[in-house]
């Protein structure tokens, strides 16, 4: 099983996640970031263990997943959603009236968004691992176990710059607006009407998300 075929789609698996952990890490970091300091590293760990176990779900039924129509559009809705949240809730933190997340909401912001965002990470992992057959199953769950550590890195260092540029929460919402633009022009059925203005749409969105989380940032401050 350990073949030199086998540690060469692990090599793969490898460079997949640390390209493809990026936008799960700022998500966490800014779910996480109005948490209580001794909760934050609570909340990446049970959030990514409930998203680890949610990518291996994914991973059995992945191809019938990403065939079902309009289900990467749905996603990509929910995540534009789901950025607009994060933005509005840990955007400015001199908004005085803005109470601290909960351990909670911040565990399930987590697991809903990576369960949207993974839909095309996992089908790019259970790609490489169908290249060597008789070690598949190995490869992905080895693939799991490596994106875990990556993605909480990844969070601890993304929240430790938040707190120095607290600015840099637009960036991240950015980030996710871009990947829930690619999620949607990506669509079995919608996105075929779409992938022609691809560019146009992903930065429309991008600005529209950011112009909307800083205009209610901005009118809460002044309130």
């Amino acid at each position: 099983m350990f073949s030199a075929a086998w540690f060469a789609a692990l090599g793969s698996i490898l460079l997949l996640d640390l390209i493809l952990s990026g936008d799960n890490a700022i998500l966490i970091a800014m779910a996480c970031k109005r948490l209580p300091d001794k909760q934050k590293l609570k909340a990446m760990i049970i959030g990514c263990m409930g998203a680890v176990i949610i990518r291996v779900l994914l991973t059995l039924f992945a191809t019938e997943l990403l065939g079902l129509p309009y289900l990467q559009f749905i996603g990509g809705i929910l995540l534009l959603y789901i950025a607009v949240k994060l933005l509005t809730d840990h955007g400015d933190d001199k908004a005085g009236d803005k109470q601290p997340t909960t351990l909670m909401a911040a565990v399930r912001t987590i697991i809903i968004a990576d369960f949207i965002m993974s839909l095309d990470n996992v089908l790019s992992l259970a790609g490489v691992a169908n290249m060597v057959p008789e070690g598949k199953w190995s490869l992905i769950i080895c693939g799991l176990m490596i994106s875990l550590p990556i993605v909480l890195c990844g969070a601890q260092l993304f929240l430790m710059i938040m707190k120095k540029l607290s600015g840099l929460v637009y960036v991240g919402g950015g980030i996710l607006a871009y990947t829930a633009a690619e999620m949607m022009v990506m669509d079995r059925v919608i996105g075929v009407y779409l992938v022609e203005w691809s560019l146009i749409i992903k930065v429309v969105l991008v600005l529209m998300i950011l112009s909307f989380g800083w205009f209610k940032n901005y009118k809460s401050c002044n309130c």
